[in-house]
């Protein structure tokens, strides 16, 4: 059956209630991921958890192995993703302590991530207007809601590059631009996913108010951590109450996002790089 997975970002290294099978540690043609990947399984079913920034949050989010880490999901036949992620607001009413259920997102990285299995020998173009699973997305707000939580059904979130924060141009920048939140993490994970036909959601927990907000303090690490730890509880609380009422069969399309984007003649794809990318385009290929 089916496996659904779940990405931890700052402050969520485990799940309590996760009735844990074993940890194994998997070997990607794009490398090595952050860390284990946690098997067990919670609400009756099955699930695989990785810390994304490795146990003891050693990896900076420029250094994360994204595809490392999503093609291991895939390979242990992960078909849904929950990805929790702290997040600064740049709107007022997106409050700390506050979740949103993001819809959108703008890349702002520099240094060159790895956002696409398709770089060597294969190209596809995914469409990607719509870059989280809208069906995910809605059972994780309704899920929130239902725990009488302070939930935000749609927010555009900008994917900065970091470690550091924002500047306070920068910050006031993107609140001109019409962005909700700023991170600094999801947006390979979205793009990553979709090419790999796993549907993706980001729970987005906001910490603080970056530092555009007059009558806020500017951000410090104390204070992310703080709320953090305020935050992840309910998280959990989100992530079972989600994973309890899941449907085992997709209703969404996201299990076809690769049928028509596949522009590589097949005769010319390396035998390596089908090798290499076999689960996720196989059925494709042959």
């Amino acid at each position: 059956m089916p496996r659904i997975g779940i990405i931890g970002g700052s402050g969520l290294y485990k799940i309590e209630g996760m009735e844990i099978v074993k940890q194994i540690s998997l070997k990607t043609p794009f490398g090595k991921p952050s860390d284990k990947f946690t098997f067990g399984k919670l609400e009756g079913k099955e699930v695989v958890f990785l810390p994304r920034h490795g146990v003891g949050h050693r990896i900076s989010p420029s250094a994360i192995n994204y595809r490392a880490n999503i093609f291991a999901m895939k390979k242990l036949d992960v078909e849904r993703i929950i990805s929790v992620t702290a997040c600064g607001s740049l709107r007022e009413e997106m409050k700390p302590l506050d979740f949103v259920v993001v819809d959108q997102f703008v890349d702002r990285t520099n240094h060159g991530r790895d956002m696409s299995f398709f770089d060597q020998g294969i190209v596809s173009h995914i469409v990607f207007s719509q870059p989280v699973c809208v069906d995910l997305c809605a059972q994780i707000y309704s899920a929130g809601k239902s725990l009488n939580l302070t939930m935000h059904k749609n927010g555009t979130y900008i994917n900065m590059e970091g470690p550091q924060f924002s500047t306070l141009a920068e910050s006031k920048l993107y609140r001109s631009w019409g962005m909700d939140v700023i991170g600094m993490t999801n947006m390979a994970e979205a793009r990553l996913c979709r090419e790999a036909e796993i549907c993706y959601s980001t729970l987005a927990c906001i910490t603080d108010y970056d530092c555009w907000y007059p009558e806020h303090e500017s951000v410090t690490l104390d204070m992310v951590i703080s709320n953090l730890q305020k935050n992840v509880e309910n998280a959990k609380k989100i992530i079972c109450k989600v994973i309890k009422g899941l449907n085992p069969n997709r209703g969404c399309s996201c299990g076809q996002a690769l049928k028509f984007a596949i522009v590589t003649d097949k005769k010319f794809i390396p035998l390596k790089v089908k090798k290499d990318l076999n689960i996720i385009i196989g059925k494709y290929v042959k």
